[in-house]
């Protein structure tokens, strides 16, 4: 794998050779991976994983057109014949006239800020296997644990650089590291399995593997011998892990081109208020060490903090070029590129702001509710926001959560979930998309 330096060097000579072969402009993306992972399962090694990866992509426009293609071989002779069948294919395509380059008087000039991204401690395999087994050995102490599917500890390292024929080059490079359990509890029909997993940039933010161990033993023996619960109309409260995904259904209904296609349940929604006004979403892609900042986006502008939802209300699209010239608006720099292809648009480090009750507060007065720690399947229409997913989790009675139950069925339409959504005091910010404990109510179970 290249370093950032070497990385930048070779997108700046892919984007040399477009332009040599016909291209008016371009931009060149590398994208580098290695990782290693170790796996134990009953105290035993399982499976050793190493892998290493890289891409370049190239994308050209010429008359109006563009093409995009992208290759594992950063050779010499590889670039120039890259370079020229994206030329070739670009002056087959056909003409679009939103496609080109993010604006130039947007780009990221400064020099980009350090991001605290790279542990410069890499574990070996040895202490990878340690790890493992650490977090094993705890999850399979919990009394009430019967069997397991193995403990694993990992660690990777990736670097991005990009190049654009109008003047951008900038490169970094991050690492990752992981630890999880998951095990097995109860016999026969009863039997139930949970998890536990932790990721951060730098090995030393992350609990320790027994702790995650510990968390998946007692988060499976709690859901042994699950009930059912009847259909109906519950209040609902949401695991902060379960939680995130409302905001990612959020995000893809504030996507720029969803809007620009008129395919978003957010239509027309713009500066409107859609959540309680004690809500609040913010986006952080230059907080030190986080899981999805990046110092510049998928086409070379700058980052940067921003309220997607202020007190309640909708502050704009996320959009890249293309979008932004569709719906004659300015890029927020919230591209997001793969090895080829056009950008998309993606946000990094989103947290939902906390509120101002306790979990038990939160609960308190549900007499009869559903505590939900497990979501099924992906049931969520990006047009129209319904929404209807499988789901486990817990019976809440009297304010109190009490015995698990399985096999139902949460629906709604999200507009209507958005504005009835209360947030707790609980948020924990480490997955890249954070909430605290979130209640609904008025949500239709459809159960027994």
């Amino acid at each position: 794998m290249l370093s950032p330096q070497e990385a930048q060097a070779r997108c700046h000579a892919l984007i040399e050779r477009a332009v040599r072969a016909g291209a008016e402009a371009g931009d060149a993306v590398y994208i580098g991976d290695s990782s290693e992972a170790v796996s134990v399962r009953l105290g035993a090694l399982e499976d050793v994983e190493r892998s290493e990866s890289e891409h370049i992509g190239l994308r050209v426009f010429v008359g109006g057109a563009s093409a995009s293609i992208g290759s594992t071989d950063l050779g010499d002779s590889a670039l120039d014949e890259l370079a020229s069948r994206a030329v070739d294919m670009a002056r087959a395509a056909p003409a679009d006239k939103f496609a080109g380059l993010a604006p130039e008087e947007l780009l990221l000039r400064e020099q980009a800020p350090d991001l605290d991204l790279v542990d410069l401690n890499e574990p070996d395999p040895q202490t990878l296997r340690r790890w493992a087994e650490e977090a094993e050995d705890a999850a399979r102490a919990v009394p009430g644990v019967t069997n397991s599917e193995g403990g694993s500890a990992s660690a990777g390292r990736g670097v991005v650089a990009l190049a654009t024929s109008h003047g951008f080059s900038g490169a970094y490079a991050a690492t990752s590291h992981g630890r999880s359990a998951s095990v097995l509890a109860g016999t026969d029909s009863g039997m139930q399995r949970d998890y536990a997993w932790r990721s951060a940039r730098h090995a030393a933010d992350l609990p320790s593997p027994a702790a995650i161990g510990r968390e998946a033993g007692e988060r499976t023996v709690a859901r042994v011998n699950p009930g059912r619960v009847k259909s109906g109309t519950y209040s609902i409260v949401f695991d902060p892990r379960v939680g995130s995904s409302f905001v990612g259904h959020l995000l893809g209904a504030m996507s720029g081109a969803a809007i620009a296609r008129r395919a978003s349940f957010l239509l027309d929604k713009d500066g409107a208020q859609i959540f309680d006004s004690a809500i609040t979403i913010s986006e952080d892609p230059l907080r030190l060490r986080g899981p999805r900042s990046r110092p510049f986006d998928g086409e070379g502008l700058r980052t940067g903090p921003r309220k997607l939802i202020e007190e309640g209300r909708l502050t704009g699209w996320l959009m890249d070029a293309a979008a932004a010239r569709q719906l004659g608006a300015v890029p927020t720099g919230h591209a997001s590129r793969g090895g080829s292809g056009a950008p998309h648009v993606t946000a990094g480090n989103l947290v939902l702001q906390p509120g101002s009750v306790s979990r038990a507060g939160l609960m308190a007065d549900i007499a009869d509710g559903i505590y939900i720690t497990e979501l099924i399947g992906h049931g969520v229409n990006g047009v129209t926001g319904d929404y209807s997913c499988g789901a486990s989790g817990y019976r809440i009675e009297g304010g109190e959560i009490t015995g698990p139950i399985a096999e139902f069925t949460v629906a709604g339409n999200l507009i209507d979930m958005f504005a009835r959504l209360i947030a707790a005091d609980d948020l924990e910010t480490w997955r890249g998309i954070d909430v605290p404990t979130l209640r609904i109510d008025g949500l239709s179970v459809a159960g027994d």
